[in-house]
């Protein structure tokens, strides 16, 4: 798939160890993150970075994923950016060589999977894709356990997703389950579900009452739980849940040099940055080094199931995927 018809098909509808880390940045110097994160992802990062690095401005440029990678690809001849973060490692791929390599120090300490290709990214975060449930809205039918029980006809109308031809994210959720399911799967899947074209609508509307059950991501339901909604549960498919990691990458001959770049790639990389991202924004960790389960009511990705997806893959079969969905809605009389 070509990077153009990706963008206008993707994404275009999505629009202490620190300091030893950044010590050698003491220097004033302007470092330009462009993210499609939203502020609160954001500060938490920038706030440790200019403490443990006073002397380095951070600047950060903000808009969705595609109209990023559009700028970036523009911008090609003369960067104007240091560092991208928040885009999916499919995206990356696509627009792959408008960035360049680096092995950082804190790669080390991130799950293998996590890394992109001769280290032309890192994954910062780690989208797991769940089923949430409202226990006050089952009304005594029982939760489901598996992505295949959402074909139980009992759900229609109890059931909400989103549309993966309008949500990156649901596009991620959607490709996990047709990989299971196939056709069948998806006219299922859509007969009993409520399709929404904002994926924030998925928990809130879960969390409101409004829906027993949807399909999203677990930092959006967890969100609900660590504030004390009892009643809002997560539930990990036992065929495997899928994982959607954001990625950083440093941009091709960046504004203000290697330096600067690098430094803002090892702090949105750091323990100090994931771990504050996890209790803060219930944002999952990639690294290793970091006990998901100490610090939150949520389990180590290691104690989940995981249903494995190939990002490339899915970028690269993002219209056949789109297709099937439509034959679903057309099916269903959607």
């Amino acid at each position: 798939m070509s990077s153009s018809h990706f963008i206008k098909r993707y994404l275009a509808p999505t629009l202490g160890g620190v300091a030893l880390i950044l010590g050698h940045a003491a220097y004033a110097a302007d470092a330009v993150i462009y993210t499609s994160n939203n502020v609160q992802t954001v500060d938490t990062a920038t706030d440790i970075a200019k403490k443990a690095a006073p002397n380095l401005k951070i600047q950060t440029v903000t808009s969705g994923t595609g109209a990023l990678m559009k700028r970036i690809e523009a911008e090609s001849k003369n960067p104007l950016g240091d560092v991208v973060w928040g885009a999916g490692f499919g995206t990356m791929a696509a627009f792959k060589n408008n960035f360049e390599p680096y092995a950082s120090p804190e790669a080390k300490d991130l799950d293998p999977r996590f890394i992109g290709p001769d280290n032309l990214w890192a994954g910062t975060n780690a989208h797991v894709m769940v089923i949430m449930v409202n226990d006050k809205q089952l009304k005594g039918a029982e939760a489901p356990k598996t992505w295949s029980d959402l074909f139980d006809p009992k759900w229609k109308g109890k059931l909400i997703v989103g549309d993966p031809a309008t949500s990156g994210s649901t596009y991620d959720q959607m490709y996990g389950i047709y990989q299971l399911f196939g056709q069948d799967g998806f006219n299922k899947l859509v007969a009993n579900a409520d399709v929404s074209k904002s994926s924030a609508q998925i928990y809130k509307s879960v969390a409101n009452g409004e829906y027993a059950v949807g399909i999203t991501m677990e930092y959006a339901a967890y969100a609900y739980i660590a504030g004390g909604q009892k009643e809002v549960r997560i539930v990990y498919p036992t065929e495997g849940a899928f994982v959607a990691p954001e990625a950083l990458g440093v941009i091709k001959n960046p504004k203000n040099g290697a330096d600067s770049a690098h430094a803002v790639y090892d702090v949105l990389l750091s323990k100090a940055v994931q771990e504050a991202e996890l209790v803060h924004n219930f944002r999952r960790p990639t690294r290793s080094d970091i006990d998901v389960a100490t610090l939150t009511k949520l389990p180590n990705l290691k104690d989940i199931k995981v249903e494995a997806t190939d990002p490339m893959k899915a970028a690269a079969e993002y219209d056949s995927i789109i297709d099937a969905w439509k034959k679903a809605t057309e099916a269903a009389g959607k």
